[in-house]
């Protein structure tokens, strides 16, 4: 073909997409949409179905034509170039994907004024009582889908949660608001790439019965939580990096949302990083703008399991993680659920402004009547490294009175914290305060500055060293109700006169290696002090 021809070809093609656009905006039909899509059965430009992506006009049924448009032809990429198309409700099909090219943003539309449309309506749930109003619909989100396959949104361009709400509490929002920006609920075979969302409203993620999901290579920095996967199976969730000052950054959930106990299994979480460090938007922008000092954001980031804890998690992976700035590392059981087999390990955490490590069992049972007290067993950390931590609790591992945590082994791991216990915090007798939304702060200064540990059966460390950079006044350690404690190479700071461990009725302790205490086997103790 000569240069000519070329050129004449394509000028072809060029005043071809433009008729077929223009016939789009002028009729924004099912018909016009098949036509202006027909010359490609795999691409569909949102542009030819009337998109302006100029920022001001509501693009939301020109996106949702061309979805459409793509589901009925069998499927296809559905591509968003270079522009701010503003929205309401766009509305997810199977076998369709989502293209945000390079400077491509979908930003989420104002409230509309009283008695306007706006966001899809929250879709009634007859089990909202036992989760938040945000987990309980997911239809009232800039981005969702429900009982579909095969799909996926792609990146590089970004999701900007502008017009969404946050919520307030448990406040049921009024019609036309939304609070998500993507929102899933019983799907499978999802992969969600290679974005960013900057200020997602309740959730930047949340996917709720959505099996064989991949997310990866996400950018988010939000005003409230990052990714909630609940209720999910196979899950992986890889090289993404979190800024969620206000609330939690990667927090895996199994509510009762979905009208039954669902379990969350088979998860990997790996190569991720997480902060609620820093102003929002300026992870994006690359700036790092630490939060100042007064700022009330609670620093929340942190990875979790929980707090909704219906239906259980298990087989559970975290790996190659960094923590920084935010809370730590929180494995809750408190709804009934079964939470087993879960691994964490090569993990390093910097300026913690709670505690490091935090599992909980506990008896909030926030479910249907009758829900049983859940477990929590079968735990592996290793290879962790945290420093500059807040000194005023311990790491908290507690179950509560008859109902023990179980099988726990931490290894390879060293915790600096910043010190300054005092001899009335060495007295305080923590409490139970088991039916509880659980948090660490709720407990009150710890009596011990590495580890306080209670309620437990079958818990080992090795290879585990607790430095503080002020002198401490609290014992290292502090065991209440544990039958069967194991202790190997442990190097724990303590001031003069001040003991190592505190014990209270203590069954099969054993101490070894761990100078300058001498190795030590306990049948039973009461109360002593080493």
């Amino acid at each position: 073909m000569s240069g000519d021809e070329r050129t004449a070809r394509r000028r072809f093609l060029e005043l071809t997409s433009a008729a077929m656009a223009g016939a789009v905006a002028r009729e924004l039909t099912p018909a016009a949409a098949a036509r202006a899509s027909a010359s490609s059965t795999t691409a569909w430009d949102i542009r030819a179905f009337g998109a302006k992506g100029d920022g001001r006009t509501l693009d939301t049924t020109a996106i949702n034509r061309a979805i459409e448009a793509a589901a009925r032809s069998g499927g296809g990429v559905v591509s968003f170039p270079a522009g701010s198309y503003l929205s309401y409700s766009i509305r997810l099909n199977s076998n369709v994907t989502l293209s945000l090219g390079p400077g491509a943003s979908i930003v989420a539309a104002d409230p509309p004024s009283p008695g306007s449309a706006g966001y899809d309506p929250a879709e009634p749930n007859a089990w909202d009582m036992y989760q938040d109003f945000g987990h309980s619909h997911w239809h009232n989100s800039l981005i969702w889908g429900e009982n579909i396959e095969n799909f996926s949104i792609l990146g590089p361009g970004r999701i900007w949660g502008k017009g969404l709400s946050r919520g307030g509490g448990d406040g049921v929002l009024p019609p036309g608001v939304g609070n998500k920006a993507i929102s899933l609920k019983n799907c499978h075979n999802v992969t969600l790439r290679d974005f960013s969302v900057l200020h997602g409203g309740h959730f930047a993620i949340l996917a709720t019965g959505v099996d064989n999901l991949t997310i990866d290579n996400l950018l988010i920095d939000t005003n409230r939580d990052a990714i909630d996967v609940d209720c999910c199976r196979n899950v992986r969730i890889s090289n993404c990096s979190v800024n969620s000052p206000w609330d939690d950054g990667i927090c895996l959930k199994n509510s009762y949302g979905l009208g039954w106990a669902r379990p969350t299994e088979h998860v990997t979480v790996s190569n991720c990083y997480v902060t609620g460090g820093y102003e929002e938007g300026t992870l994006l922008d690359g700036t790092y703008k630490h939060l100042p000092p007064d700022s009330p954001a609670a620093r929340n980031g942190r990875i979790k399991l929980g707090t909704e804890s219906n239906g259980g998690f298990r087989n559970i992976a975290i790996s190659n993680c960094v923590i920084d700035d935010c809370r730590g590392i929180a494995l809750e059981s408190v709804d009934g659920a079964l939470l087993e087999d879960v691994s964490i390990s090569n993990i390093t955490m910097r300026d913690i402004v709670d505690v490091p490590l935090f599992l909980r069992l506990g008896s909030r049972m926030r479910g249907p009547a009758g829900t049983t007290v859940g477990e929590l067993r079968r735990v592996n950390i290793s290879n962790l490294v945290a420093s500059n931590c807040a000194s005023r609790q311990a790491s908290i591992i507690t179950g509560i009175p008859g109902h023990c945590i179980e099988d726990v082994r931490l290894s390879n791991i060293i915790v600096l914290h910043r010190g300054g216990g005092t001899k009335e915090d060495a007295m305080m007798q923590p409490p139970e305060i088991e039916n509880v939304y659980p948090e660490p702060d709720r407990f009150g200064p710890m009596p011990s500055h590495a580890f306080f540990i209670r309620h437990v059966k079958n818990i080992s460390m090795r290879d585990v060293e607790v430095k503080y950079a002020s002198n401490d006044l609290r014992p290292a350690m502090r065991l209440d109700d544990v039958h069967g404690a194991d202790f190997t190479h442990l190097q724990a700071a303590h001031a003069p006169d001040v003991p190592t461990f505190v014990l209270n009725n203590v069954e099969n302790f054993n101490l070894y290696q761990s100078p300058p205490l001498a190795d030590t086997q306990i049948d039973r103790a009461q109360q002593k002090t080493l």
